[in-house]
């Protein structure tokens, strides 16, 4: 009576062990789909490799300046505090100074890279593929466009408002607008800094190695044109409002103030006639780059193997795993593949 329930016992041990995981069974599980997983990886590889021979190579211009503070511009201890003593007077700082938040701001501001597009006529040579050199002038659509996305466009267009205000202006089909040449910039044009070093770095990206230095160079000669007009006008109008509290103040230590803070005012404006080094240094001018920065092929294709290989293992076990649910399911011994009756 002893001797039935022992085949149940050893199922249920045998089951049990089952459940385990050895690097054996693993590796085994590996090997057996080893094939397939060689397959899947040499073609990942392959294709990755193929689709980044089609890719531009991106050059990358590099640009680093350092902001002209107070005691590099020479505006330094007496001017400083006579600032300081009359506090009441809006806007008025040290001749040529300047901080680098103010320098980052405006290298990454609308209006700087505005004034840039227009001074420079950037929007034929940013979008180069929709300019027609030949005729210059923009590419227009002619003839029955087959691409449905260009008909799901004019669904919007024509669902939108019609008053030409409302829909910001009249806009011309296939002519680029002031955004789109912003959102470009916005993805080849980054600024970073090292307050460590109190550097800012300026760096433009670009498939054509001779634009991305020239792209450097105009924001770097339109940063210092912005800046030394600004500078100007509020010299100008700290001026007018200084020469103004001169006509009503009667003391003469106030007035020996306003006359020095008039005088610093004058030197502002005379310092952003020269432009040169007046809000920040040139450490290390943009040059045309000699060697490529992106696509990298070889990482890439490494990463794709490393991809392929884990994504060829996840789909070998999981195949392994269906295999024996189709056994168990035909009764079929897991490790044998052998019935139950044989």
């Amino acid at each position: 009576m002893m001797t039935e329930p022992l085949p149940n016992l050893r199922r249920s041990t045998s089951v049990g062990e089952e459940e385990g995981i050895h690097l054996p069974d693993l590796w085994r599980v590996v090997w057996k789909r080893r094939k397939f997983i060689a397959l899947l990886a040499f073609s990942v590889v392959v294709a990755t490799i193929g689709v980044s021979l089609f890719m531009d190579n991106i050059y990358q211009a590099r640009a680093v300046i350092i902001p002209i503070t107070a005691k590099d511009s020479g505006g330094g201890g007496a001017l400083s505090a006579l600032a300081s003593q009359f506090g009441g007077v809006a806007g008025v700082s040290l001749p040529g100074s300047s901080s680098s938040s103010e320098i980052i701001s405006l290298l990454n501001s609308n209006i700087l890279r505005e004034k840039v597009v227009d001074r420079h006529r950037l929007m034929p040579v940013l979008f180069y593929e929709r300019w027609d050199s030949r005729k210059g002038q923009w590419k227009r659509d002619e003839g029955i466009s087959l691409n449905p996305l260009k008909w799901l466009m004019s669904l919007v267009k024509a669902a939108g408002p019609s008053d030409p205000k409302a829909a910001g202006g009249k806009e011309e089909e296939g002519v680029p607008k002031m955004w789109d040449a912003l959102r470009l910039l916005k993805g080849i044009v980054q600024v970073n800094s090292s307050a460590k070093d109190n550097t800012i770095v300026l760096t433009v990206e670009n498939r054509d190695p001779e634009l991305a230095a020239k792209l450097a160079t105009y924001f770097l000669d339109t940063l210092t044109e912005h800046m030394s007009s600004e500078a100007k006008r509020v010299a100008l109008i700290n001026r007018t409002y200084l020469e103004q509290q001169l006509q009503t103040t009667a003391d003469p230590l106030i007035r020996q103030k306003i006359y020095n803070l008039i005088a610093q005012q004058l030197e502002t404006a005379m310092m952003a006639e020269v432009k040169e080094n007046f809000a920040f240094k040139v450490i290390d001018p943009p040059k045309i780059p000699d060697r490529k920065v992106k696509p990298k092929r070889a990482l890439m294709a490494v990463l794709s193997l490393a991809a392929a290989l884990f994504m060829g293992v996840f789909i070998a076990f999981f195949m392994e795993y269906l295999e024996r649910v189709q056994r168990s399911g035909r009764g079929e011994d897991v490790e044998t593949g052998r019935g139950e009756g044989s």
